[in-house]
């Protein structure tokens, strides 16, 4: 039995808890719904939920564990939180944007980062990215970086071109 996770996520949704943990399992291979907890009778004066709607969703994408609570309204996701997606290719950042993009804030959208249809904030990085801004030769990290800057969606062609200038 692998270890179990120290730190667990937990993302509180108003009353789509069960939606998003669907949606995020179907956006990442190796991903799955693991366990739905339920309101019951009690404490209903406190959270005023109807007995049998879902509280949590816990859900594992690829090896890492989540927990969706409906909450209630009082509090919203916003960008101070937000999940990097490591992308090998162009392929993999075009697949990962255009899933997690369809519903989203396009107002969100800057820099490789944007926000799905529930409020969650996420990055789109390619590895290379990473490794170009980290370069030594602050010249070729630097026009990187302004090439990034006027990007939406992270197209790593322009970046190779920027660094290789």
């Amino acid at each position: 039995m692998p270890p179990m996770q120290r730190i667990t996520p937990c993302l509180w949704f108003d009353d789509q808890a069960e939606q998003a943990a669907k949606f995020y399992t179907e956006v990442f291979k190796n991903s799955r719904i693991k366990k739905i907890s339920r309101y019951g009778k009690e404490g209903y004066e406190i959270h005023h939920r109807p007995e049998g709607s879902v509280m949590t969703v816990e859900f594992e994408l690829d090896g890492q564990t989540f927990t969706a609570l409906n909450g209630g309204p009082i509090f919203k996701l916003n960008e101070a939180i937000s999940f990097q997606v490591d992308c090998a290719t162009q392929e993999e950042v075009d697949y990962y944007w255009e899933k997690l993009s369809e519903g989203g804030d396009e107002k969100a959208q800057q820099c490789g980062w944007l926000k799905d249809k529930y409020g969650l904030s996420w990055q789109i990085v390619p590895r290379v990215l990473v490794e170009m801004l980290n370069d030594p030769d602050a010249k070729k990290s630097q026009r990187v970086m302004a090439a990034l800057l006027k990007m939406k969606k992270i197209e790593i062609e322009t970046l190779k071109r920027a660094y290789a200038a």
